[in-house]
């Protein structure tokens, strides 16, 4: 028998971990690469295969309708499995913010706002981090959000 309170839990700590990893990433760049962007994804990843694997949902639901999926998701087993997948996803677009901007050199203070977004809200928190990249690319605001060099025209 599952226990999926303890798997719960684990998985919770496992995906806070990595993002705290995210939030401190200024200090260790390639240590939270590592962390976040690739050890706890793959660790939960594997959870997720392991209970899909060894603790399927019952035989109804579906993906096919709406109706199918509020089926599937009404068996713990598979609601687990669910929200192992959110966690494992969502830190993987977390990982995928801070190391986009390191590159594109916008400053980590634009960035922090988009991380609990992305943890709590997913796709809210990459659609706010491509906004912070547009404006990162604006002559008026680029200034201010990014620490790349601009080019003057001469």
């Amino acid at each position: 028998m599952l226990n999926v309170e303890l798997v719960f839990s684990l998985a919770g700590l496992l995906a806070m971990a990595g993002w705290v990893t995210l939030l401190l990433s200024p200090l260790s760049p390639v240590w939270s690469d590592r962390i976040a962007g690739l050890i706890v994804p793959v660790l939960l990843s594997g959870g997720y295969v392991m209970l899909i694997v060894l603790y399927p949902s019952g035989d109804g639901g579906g993906f096919g309708t709406f109706a199918e999926v509020t089926e599937l998701f009404a068996d713990q087993n598979a609601l687990l499995a669910g929200w192992v997948h959110f966690l494992a996803f969502d830190l993987l677009v977390g990982a995928w913010i801070c190391r986009t901007a390191r590159r594109e050199k916008i400053k980590y203070w634009a960035v922090v706002p988009c991380l609990p977004f992305t943890f709590m809200f997913g796709p809210v928190g990459y659609l706010l981090f491509s906004g912070v990249r547009f404006a990162a690319r604006n002559p008026v605001v680029g200034s201010f959000l990014s620490n790349a060099e601009r080019l003057e025209k001469t």
